[in-house]
């Protein structure tokens, strides 16, 4: 449980294969907000993204990576989610990830609950963004986590990202406002 003298710990849990992905610059730019209004933030994206083997295939337990996305999720006080929309719905690759999840099952905080998670999606088009941003709120609830009221639809189709920097204000400000909603639900949880 987070202490009013405490930081948030907000993690950022996304991307796409390539690290300079609009997904995981716009994520970085989310996580940059929050982190700019006081919370201890992390990035897992497409370099760990990628090292995740596929939920369950191993048996011989989690990787290394895997262990540290489970050790994140457990001492988040907020997500922010980003996936790209691939084909209508949420990446396989960020699927993947969301899976590990289920690690914490039997934990005292099962899966994500109480916790905000603010979402974005990218497409190069609209019509991706809004099936997608729709099966990430699907599986937030799933996970018992509460979805911000603001979820990000962004059409990257014309190259809005560069170097870490999107050029779109109206992108912008949505990003900070997902930032500032995911770190004032953060607080929810400070039942002590």
């Amino acid at each position: 449980m987070t202490k009013s003298d405490e930081r948030p710990f907000i993690l950022g849990l996304g991307g796409t294969t390539k690290p300079d992905s609009s997904t995981e610059q716009a994520l970085a730019i989310a996580l940059k907000e929050a982190s700019d209004a006081g919370a201890k933030t992390e990035l897992f994206g497409s370099d760990r993204l990628c090292a995740l083997p596929h939920y369950l295939s191993d048996p011989a337990g989690l990787n290394d990576t895997g262990k540290a996305l489970v050790d994140a999720v457990r001492r988040a006080d907020g997500i922010i989610l980003a996936s790209p929309g691939y084909h209508g719905t949420i990446s396989g690759l960020v699927k993947n990830a969301i899976d590990y999840i289920e690690e914490t099952a039997a934990d005292e905080r099962v899966y994500l609950d109480g916790l905000p998670v603010g979402l974005i999606a990218t497409a190069y088009g609209w019509q991706a963004t809004g099936s997608t941003l729709a099966a990430m709120r699907s599986i937030v609830h799933a996970l018992r986590g509460w979805p911000t009221p603001l979820g990000v639809g962004i059409n990257a189709s014309g190259g809005i990202f560069r170097g870490g920097v999107c050029a779109d204000e109206g992108v912008n400000t949505q990003l900070r406002i997902v930032a500032e909603q995911v770190m004032r639900g953060s607080h929810r949880h400070d039942f002590d």
